[in-house]
């Protein structure tokens, strides 16, 4: 499978939290992935960037803070997570970034 373009849109970062970590020692990588994008999109994405073999795809949506700068109030915008299983033998170094 080659990379296209909508691989890209799909896929933005990924995250490197105490969490993600916890989670890479079950074989899954945390990704930050586009608001509209859904499971398989994420797997054929994954599968064709980095060429490995995704088991699962769980995802999360996390609604954005309201925060306060400079007295004026503001709210984060929203994120969505996909916590993205391999299959046995598969791994992906996020630590080299994207």
């Amino acid at each position: 499978m080659s990379a296209k373009a909508e691989h890209y849109d799909v896929i933005r970062k990924p995250i490197i939290t105490e969490k993600a970590t916890m989670a890479s020692e079950n074989g899954a990588v945390v990704f930050q992935v586009s608001i509209d994008s859904n499971k398989p999109q994420i797997k054929e994405a994954v599968e064709a960037l980095f060429g490995v073999k995704v088991k699962a795809v769980n995802t999360t949506i996390t609604k954005g803070k309201v925060k306060k700068f400079r007295g004026k109030t503001g709210v984060r915008n929203d994120v969505k997570k996909a916590y993205v299983t391999l299959e046995d033998g598969n791994t992906i170094d996020v630590s080299t970034g994207l």
